[in-house]
């Protein structure tokens, strides 16, 4: 699939982070992966990991901020046009995506709907 008829993004914050956790890895070529699977109380929750093997067949790449970030063809259909951001906040502080597609999400935060 060819990452020109879909669109992720990633905010300047949460670039600087992957980058810092890539580095403290010892893995600055890695990529992360952002994808979607099911489950939680809402229907879907996402699914974010540094992956250091590269990207399989069907993966679509995309280079964003200086990152590498990886989504599995089915992910993307749920995905598109998301943006990653990173949040830090009196009670919390992370990865936030921010996602078009969602039609609602659970009162936790952790799980959403399409």
């Amino acid at each position: 699939m060819e990452a020109e008829a879909y669109k992720v993004g990633i905010s300047t914050d949460a670039a600087e982070k992957v980058k810092e956790q890539l580095a403290k890895r010892g893995t600055p070529e890695s990529y992360l992966r952002l994808g979607v699977k099911g489950g939680g109380c809402s229907g879907f929750s996402y699914v974010l990991q540094f992956e250091d093997a590269s990207p399989r067949a069907k993966d679509i790449v995309f280079e964003v901020e200086g990152v590498h970030i990886v989504v599995d063809a089915k992910s993307i259909l749920y995905l598109n046009g998301c943006v990653l951001d990173w949040g830090k906040s009196l009670m919390n502080h992370g990865f936030q995506i921010t996602n078009p597609n969602e039609k609602a999400k659970c009162g936790c935060g952790q799980s959403f709907t399409i």
